[in-house]
C-alpha cells in the first residue's frame, strides 16, 4: 500500500487537518492509501518509507521524495491541481 506523510511544525492540527481531508479525496476516488500526519522534526526519520510527501512549511527542507504543496488542502487555492498531481504520482 502506498503511503502519504503529511508534516507540519507540531503534527498535530495542521497536518491532521489536511491528511484527514486528503484521505478522504482520495477514498472518494477510491484510491487505497495510507495517510498519515506527523511533525517536521519526525520527517528525517520517515521519509525513506513514504511514496509522496505533503508539505504544509513553506522552505522546509527538500527530499527525494515527490513532494505536493499541502497550503492548497487548507485554503483551497490549487487545489484540483495538486489533487490531480498527488493521484498521479500513486498511480
Amino acid at each position: 500500500m502506498k503511503k502519504v506523510v503529511v508534516a507540519c511544525g507540531s503534527g498535530v492540527a495542521t497536518s491532521q487537518t489536511v491528511a484527514s481531508k486528503v484521505e478522504s479525496m482520495l477514498e472518494n476516488e477510491g484510491i487505497n492509501c495510507h495517510v498519515e500526519a506527523v511533525d517536521i522534526k519526525s520527517l528525517d526519520n520517515i521519509i525513506d518509507s513514504v511514496d509522496v510527501y505533503i508539505t504544509i512549511v513553506p522552505g522546509s527542507k527538500s527530499y527525494d521524495v515527490p513532494t505536493v504543496n499541502g497550503i492548497a488542502f487548507l485554503t483551497g487555492m490549487g487545489i484540483d491541481e495538486e489533487f490531480e498531481k498527488l493521484k498521479n504520482l500513486l498511480k
